[in-house]
């Protein structure tokens, strides 16, 4: 019979899919050598180990920034993470958000997939390995790091893959986790879980774990920057405002919010970027009030255009810019000047309070506010961290602060963004702003550089 005529048992015609049987005495190597070589040839493709490519490259090399030491930038997380845990007094931590897990390990899969679909966590013993759990089949995606231990496959005990059996996942999960800790602890039961649904929480109970706040050791350790995650991040800025670039080059009327915010994401995936978190671009009277994210409204001639990019780029890293342009070759109007105006102030305002060792508390009560016709629409806060992603702390208006708002001190090595909302209450149109900030040993620095819209800005 010939190979076209096969119906199963049998690759089809196309047998270049499958050149060997594992384990034939006709190939040469054992199927755990043919494994190990897959592996290996995977793993030296790896999106991390092929780079960024020309066009970042080439933007970087531009803007003067030097690539980081990513060994040392991941030896230094590591080190963060563990100072922290030993800290609080735990002798492990599991983390299933993927951004925690690129933290601890520099390895993605599947970052959009992973974030709802729980099927890839980490361990991160306090004196001992790093153990990844990832999806079947993917253990070529960590060996670039350096920092990882050990490659297991994932117990995943979703309903998706557990249906009415899932207890018994969960117990099987539980158990590995136990061991873990069992060897590992030195007798230290204390575990730092970032996400897990209730039925995780209550197995590894029954076997004797406590469970802590994860979140808090993570945040913690993300808060203060390496001299290399800030390079990185500089580089994500560069590439971001690139592709800034690119969409205020394809602004004209005529265009869609949705075709515009596109050029955003292509110029983000064509530099190496990974997602953009939200949608957040709206024109004309879709700019008031804010949080009206893209839609297929055509923008028109003489509109505002306003949006912020929430882009997670090379390395990981967020770039959380906002601008807002003025559609078209035409004058703005004398209130768009006004709105773009008092914008611009409070963030310049806002920028030159910071510095290291003022309280968030204090920071808030000196900071500038929209004016009273404005503040109704304000902006959530006026000041979040960022790194890896938004991160803590969050500062709002100090009218917005109560009792359960939590205090601390603005130190070396953050990076803060720093918003503004400017929107009067059933007007028209809206302005928004943001800029990224790092805290140095003396001040600040500004890391975004994209111009203001000259025109808005005119007298």
């Amino acid at each position: 019979m010939s190979t076209a005529g096969r119906t199963s048992g049998s690759f089809g015609r196309h047998r270049k899919i499958m050149p060997f049987e594992p384990g034939s005495t006709s190939q040469p190597g054992s199927t755990e050598e043919l494994r190990a070589a897959s592996r290996e040839k995977a793993a030296s493709l790896n999106q991390h180990v092929l780079g960024y490519g020309e066009i970042a490259e080439r933007e970087w090399a531009v803007a003067g920034i030097a690539a980081p030491d990513l060994r040392k930038m991941r030896k230094y997380r590591l080190e963060r993470i563990r100072a922290e845990m030993r800290r609080r007094g735990y002798a492990g931590a599991l983390l299933y958000d993927p951004v925690n897990i690129r933290y601890a390990t520099d390895s993605t899969n599947m970052q959009l997939w992973v974030a709802h679909n729980p099927t890839r966590h980490c361990f991160v013993a306090t004196e001992g390995p790093v153990v990844l759990f990832d999806y079947f089949s993917c253990e070529h995606l960590s060996d670039h790091s350096g920092v990882v231990d050990e490659v297991r496959p994932a117990v995943s005990w979703m309903y998706l893959y557990g249906g009415e059996i899932t207890e018994m996942k969960v117990r099987r999960w539980a158990a590995g986790i136990a061991d873990l800790m069992r060897e590992h602890g030195g007798g230290n039961n204390r575990i730092a879980v970032d996400h897990l649904d209730h039925e995780g929480v209550e197995e590894l109970a029954r076997l004797g774990i406590t469970i802590g706040n994860g979140e808090a050791v993570m945040e913690n350790a993300r808060l203060i920057k390496s001299p290399d995650e800030i390079l990185a991040m500089r580089r994500a800025i560069v590439a971001c405002e690139a592709a800034m670039g690119e969409m205020q080059a394809a602004l004209k009327p005529g265009i869609s919010e949705n075709e515009l915010w596109a050029e955003l994401h292509r110029g983000n995936i064509a530099r190496g970027g990974e997602w953009i978190e939200t949608r957040l671009l709206s024109s004309g009277p879709r700019t008031n009030p804010w949080f009206q994210e893209c839609s297929s409204r055509i923008i028109e001639a003489g509109d505002l255009v306003a949006f912020d990019t929430d882009l997670i780029g090379p390395y990981g890293f967020c770039a959380d810019l906002s601008r807002s342009w003025l559609c078209g070759d035409g004058r703005p109007g004398n209130e768009q000047r006004d709105l773009y105006r008092i914008a611009a102030d409070q963030i310049i305002y806002n920028i030159e309070l910071m510095r290291p060792g003022i309280s968030f508390k204090e920071l808030v009560e000196r900071s500038a506010v929209p004016p009273p016709d404005c503040f109704p629409t304000r902006y959530g806060v006026l000041y979040h961290g960022v790194g890896l992603a938004d991160e803590y702390p969050t500062l709002p208006h100090i009218s917005d602060w109560t009792e359960d708002t939590p205090d601390g001190l603005i130190e070396p090595g953050m990076v803060l963004c720093v918003e503004s909302y400017i929107g009067r209450l059933g007007g028209h149109e809206g302005v928004k702003l943001e800029e990224q900030i790092l805290i140095t040993e003396t001040g600040h620095q500004k890391l975004s550089a994209y111009p203001l819209d000259e025109r808005l800005l005119a007298e």
